[in-house]
């Protein structure tokens, strides 16, 4: 962005307009700094507001893969707990198999760690942030909204904060995202044990994760070591929670660590949204889980809520300098053409994923543990040299497999 329009925002606008923030940010997870960081680098006035105390802990899995850190603030140290160079794979405890790479796979991360590092270059770009306020609706029309190109975000306890746009990345139980319309095709519950090990169990997972393709259709499991704590968790689609909660127990004490106690226990629904969901309304956007934007088959979410959350930050730049409500809807598709293009094309490739792991769980084992092209592949998504839409345009048979199994599911 010019230095030229770096100034846009402020300059022209009315007397008393200072209490108007160019944008704010509500939820300051990787989507929300990320976000703000983008519009706090372009010059803007950016407020980040965060409902608990940083740092804190999220469920997560907390796996940096290629794209994820390719998103991230230039200079940014990721906090990485563990180097991965080894996946071992199971099918529901059976066929286990172990590949190796030379090369790092992803990396591993504590997420409370991870967030606060991202919220701290969002500080160091300019952007001023607010912990321990809860958001409880963001207005667009009445009497608490001065202009037309003016938001009102209504905290709890009664206070107002104006911005000239809005980013909503307060997860996937969003306000923002009930405000904007969002809606969800898919719904999964994640449980997540962190377990403190000894050393000599830690030593026997230093640099691998575990994947395994589990009971339930869809479902799979992970070990995520992270120095003298394992993070052990399982997911599978909503309304399956008796069976996802007797998959955990099981898969933790098929590993040996059912005599280890869990420092934290924990449970997370990810939503994905539906392909025509709407990801803004008026000058508000929304970004990451609160989008609901995630790789449906991994449900991977991280290197979606930074990347989602970058261009974000980038388009409510562009909104807070509109004038006129058509300029801010001009504004506003074409940050949806960015995310659909993008993600949305790989949330696509995820879904047909999906469907071929829902019927074929053993055929998809059998070719990443058995078929070198298929681990390859793997490989190559997790560093960030491929992604699985682009695997599927460059690879054949790949685009055969998921072409037959769309025609026996439609």
């Amino acid at each position: 962005m010019s230095s030229e329009n770096a100034d846009a925002g402020t300059q022209h606008d009315e007397p008393g307009a200072s209490s108007v923030w160019d944008v704010v940010v509500v939820g300051a997870g990787p989507a929300g700094a990320s976000a703000a960081y983008a519009a706090a680098v372009a010059g803007r006035r950016v407020l980040l507001l965060e409902k608990a105390e940083l740092p804190r802990y999220k469920t997560c899995g907390g796996g940096i893969i290629g794209p994820s850190r390719d998103a991230l603030p230039p200079g940014f140290e990721l906090p990485l707990r563990e180097r991965v160079h080894a996946v071992t794979f199971s099918l529901n405890g059976k066929l286990t198999r172990t590949r190796r790479s030379r090369q790092m796979l992803f990396g591993l991360i504590n997420r409370a760690e991870f967030d606060a590092g991202l919220v701290e270059a969002a500080q160091k770009a300019g952007a001023e942030l607010r912990t321990g306020v809860t958001v409880q609706r963001v207005e667009q029309h009445g009497s608490a909204v001065p202009d037309r190109r003016t938001v009102a975000v209504v905290l709890a306890g009664g206070e107002t904060v104006l911005a000239r746009a809005v980013v909503g990345a307060d997860g996937s139980a969003s306000r923002i995202g009930a405000h904007v319309g969002v809606k969800l095709d898919q719904v999964d519950l994640g449980l997540e044990a962190e377990i403190p090990v000894p050393a000599t169990v830690a030593e026997d997972w230093a640099g691998r994760v575990l994947i395994d393709w589990g009971p339930i259709p869809g479902s799979y499991g992970w070990v995520f070591p992270k120095g003298d704590t394992l993070t052990v968790g399982v997911i599978s689609a909503r309304g399956e929670g008796a069976g996802t909660k007797r998959y955990l127990e099981d898969f933790i004490a098929r590993l040996g660590l059912a005599g280890f106690e869990p420092a934290i226990s924990s449970g997370h629904l990810t939503r994905c949204r539906s392909d025509d969901s709407p990801l803004s309304r008026g000058r508000v956007l929304v970004c990451g889980d609160a989008a609901g934007l995630l790789e449906p088959w991994t449900r991977e979410g991280i290197s979606f809520a930074l990347r989602s959350g970058r261009l974000a930050g980038e388009w409510a730049v562009r909104i807070a300098e509109s004038q006129d409500a058509v300029d801010a809807r001009r504004q506003a598709l074409n940050y949806a053409f960015a995310i659909k293009a993008g993600l949305g094309v790989e949330m696509g490739v995820g879904r047909r994923m999906l469907t071929l792991f829902e019927k074929r769980p053993t055929m998809l084992h059998a070719a990443i543990t058995g078929f070198r092209p298929a681990w390859k592949a793997f490989a190559d998504i997790t560093r960030g040299s491929s992604t699985l839409a682009g695997m599927v345009r460059t690879h054949p048979m790949a685009r055969r497999v998921l072409d037959v199994v769309d025609r026996r599911s439609s």
